[in-house]
């Protein structure tokens, strides 16, 4: 007989309790801070390095409100002057006059971290004194549903019965709602990574074999099952703005784009943790579909020089395409297209880790 014993009372708990001694391994929605990887590295191994951090599945955090609300988008400014208080009556963002009521995570939950970062203090705000505290994100769910002034943020897969909304970087910028291929590709601005932590040091089978098959693609089908959004690669055919660059869409005229991109340590053409598994997942699926050829195409953040930053992105595509040809498969196109189309916004670290990608298209 196995005995697990799970304790999830949020994000933080995990780095405390590995340091104590009291968990194997931790569980976190948030990725692990600089501050709580130092602290844990001389006992327990770099565990925001490749064996110590493992993306198990993706998520959105959804912004929901009552679902009488009228409003059906929203930027990431107006969510976080909603959330400060600053913004205390509907009808001055266009909805119908009623008063805003908060509800929020509590502060050891990992959703309301992402939250903080991806929203809240990157617009230089607070959440007010005023929000209801909540540790369970359902029971958030519910009493936004049923209140009509609420709004709330949540993990996509605790949506139930309110109303979600799209959300844009900027006024000038396309909403996007959370999807599964949206949180797939990380393009949609809230979406966010699921961690296993495995302390490098630690040598138990048990936990090493059950990380393998969270990562593999079983245990990727269970993470959809439980709402989540799994790394299994699907296809889709995105509907393409016309202005966007000729030059980009010549390339992939006739393509259908892969739900995976790969993503870059800063200022690098250096893959990420996830990038690395991402990269057998392209392979298998590539060996499953040998009809299909893969294009590779780079993108940068816009914080250096738009000269250096275009040949960054070419690199990067490279990096990618002598990965693959390592395994024997040749893309048709690499191309890197530098600063452009921006996914989520330049100004903060969330944002251009987003921008700092390869897509991956096929046909």
């Amino acid at each position: 007989e196995l005995a697990v014993q799970i304790l999830a009372h949020g994000s933080s708990t995990a780095f405390k309790d590995l340091r104590s001694g009291s968990a194997d391994m931790g569980m976190s929605s948030r990725p692990i801070r600089a501050s709580e990887a130092a602290a844990l590295l001389p006992e327990l191994g770099e565990l925001n390095g490749p064996a110590g951090e493992h993306v198990i599945a993706l998520d959105g955090l959804a912004v929901i409100v009552h679902p009488s609300n009228p409003l059906n988008s929203l930027t990431t400014q107006q969510v976080a002057r909603l959330f400060a208080g600053d913004i205390k009556n509907w009808s001055s963002l266009g909805g119908h006059y009623a008063p805003v009521a908060i509800y929020a995570r509590d502060d050891q939950s990992g959703t309301f971290d992402t939250f903080k970062s991806l929203v809240l203090e990157r617009h230089g705000l607070k959440l007010t004194p005023a929000a209801q505290r909540l540790e369970s994100s359902t029971e958030l769910s519910d009493l936004v549903a049923k209140d009509v002034g609420a709004i709330g943020f949540i993990g996509l897969p605790y949506v139930r019965r309110a109303k979600l909304l799209a959300i844009s970087e900027a006024a000038e910028s396309l909403a996007i709602v959370p999807t599964n291929f949206t949180v797939g590709t990380e393009d949609y601005p809230l979406s966010r990574r699921l961690f296993f932590y495995t302390p490098p040091t630690d040598s138990n089978p048990l936990m090493a074999e059950l990380t393998e098959f969270a990562l593999g693609r079983a245990g990727q089908e269970i993470v959809e099952r439980a709402g989540f959004v799994s790394q299994n690669i699907r296809l889709e055919q995105p509907k393409l703005d016309p202005t966007l660059p000729k030059e980009y869409l010549e390339l992939i005229r006739g393509a259908q784009r892969l739900s995976l991109n790969f993503r870059f340590q800063p200022g690098s053409d250096r893959l990420d943790n996830k990038a690395h598994r991402d990269l057998q997942r392209l392979v298998d699926y590539l060996a499953e579909h040998r009809d299909q050829r893969v294009a590779l195409i780079g993108f940068t953040d816009s914080v250096g020089d738009p000269s250096y930053d275009l040949l960054l992105s070419q690199r990067r595509a490279e990096t990618v395409e002598k990965a693959l040809q390592a395994r024997g498969i040749y893309p048709w196109a690499t191309r890197g297209f530098g600063q452009t189309m921006p996914v989520a916004s330049n100004t903060s670290a969330a944002g251009q880790q987003k921008n700092r990608r390869v897509e991956v298209w096929v046909r």
